[in-house]
């Protein structure tokens, strides 16, 4: 099992330099740094321009440069930006609002829509069956920048009827708050809570119609029957034997969903203003920053490679099969 995992975390490894490498060569294809420093007005001196060229490798191929980079992050430092900024400043503050704010919805919109699916499942064509499934036709129907202003507006009378603000909806925290110890805490989560519902709605929408067909797939298996044959309950049989077969196909779902969802929630960041990686990608295309978009990218890869590794684990856990290949 052990010589299993190390031999797949040795292959995400070498996936995850070649992911990079790809991003990092075609952003230098694309971008022209010196393009924004040459329209000022007045221009700068030729030689002025030439020195950023020497700054940023331009010089210098596009595997060199690469390389210069790669092995700069090998020993913790990222780079700078175009604008001569330290990347290692900007990329700890950004990679924790991101966790922060996707880790708990995600972790709340899996738990739900595991049950919802279940659910669903167990009594299926039921009122409760029909209400899950419109509920998840409709929130997948709808845009995540629309889910997070309607829970703005939704939320608004509450605070005016409570005549103070028991919810923020813009940013991480409230700008120049000085507490410390619980009412930092406190200010943490007033700002968290409505990101995550908006997260977290749109992930039980989706784990729950995975799960639901994926539980419909064994509840007339033979293995249940024999299960029941045996004198377990109905009740300990669906929780002990069916649901732990209905989720090893989900775990690579769960693994990979939340690496994809930490860069992808782009709107989420933007609409409640939490600028992590997402926005923070968006930032160094616009700036045509190619060692801002190799971090991220860098950083997906880690993520999304350590997703999949964590899924393999997953699988052992649920599939005794998997530990003796």
């Amino acid at each position: 099992m052990v010589r299993f995992l190390a031999r797949r975390l040795l292959n995400y490894i070498a996936l995850c330099l070649l992911a990079t490498f790809l991003a990092y060569a075609l952003a230098s294809l694309t971008f022209r740094p010196l393009d924004q420093l040459s329209m000022r007005q007045p221009p700068p001196p030729a030689a002025t321009i030439e020195a950023k060229r020497v700054e940023l490798h331009l010089d210098k191929p596009i595997p060199e440069r690469f390389g210069i980079w790669i092995s700069g992050v090998a020993r913790g430092d990222f780079g700078k930006t175009v604008a001569s900024a330290s990347i290692n400043d900007e990329l700890w503050r950004r990679v924790g609002i991101s966790l922060r704010l996707f880790l708990a919805g995600t972790v709340i919109g899996i738990v739900a829509g595991v049950l919802l699916g279940v659910t669903a499942a167990i009594k299926q064509y039921s009122i409760f069956d029909h209400v899950g499934t419109l509920f998840s036709f409709l929130v997948l129907s709808t845009p995540v920048f629309v889910i997070g202003t309607l829970l703005k507006v939704a939320w608004l009378p509450v605070n005016q009827a409570a005549g103070t603000q028991l919810l923020y909806f813009n940013g991480e925290s409230t700008a120049g708050f000085s507490g410390t110890g619980w009412d930092l805490v406190v200010d943490h989560l007033q700002h968290l809570v409505l990101p995550t519902i908006a997260i977290a709605i749109g992930q039980v929408a989706v784990y729950s119609r995975y799960q639901r067909s994926a539980m419909l797939d064994v509840l007339g298996s033979d293995f249940l029957r024999t299960a029941r044959a045996k004198g377990l309950t109905r009740r300990q049989a669906l929780f002990k034997h069916g649901l732990r077969t209905a989720l090893i196909p989900m775990a690579t779902l769960f693994a990979f969903g939340f690496g994809l969802l930490v860069t992808g929630g782009v709107f989420t960041e933007r609409i409640f203003g939490w600028f992590g990686m997402g926005d923070w990608l968006l930032v160094g295309v616009q700036n045509q920053d190619a060692n801002i978009t190799a971090t991220v990218t860098l950083f997906i890869a880690v993520l999304v490679l350590f997703a999949g590794w964590l899924s393999d684990v997953l699988y052992a856990a649920l599939d005794p099969r998997v530990r003796v290949r």
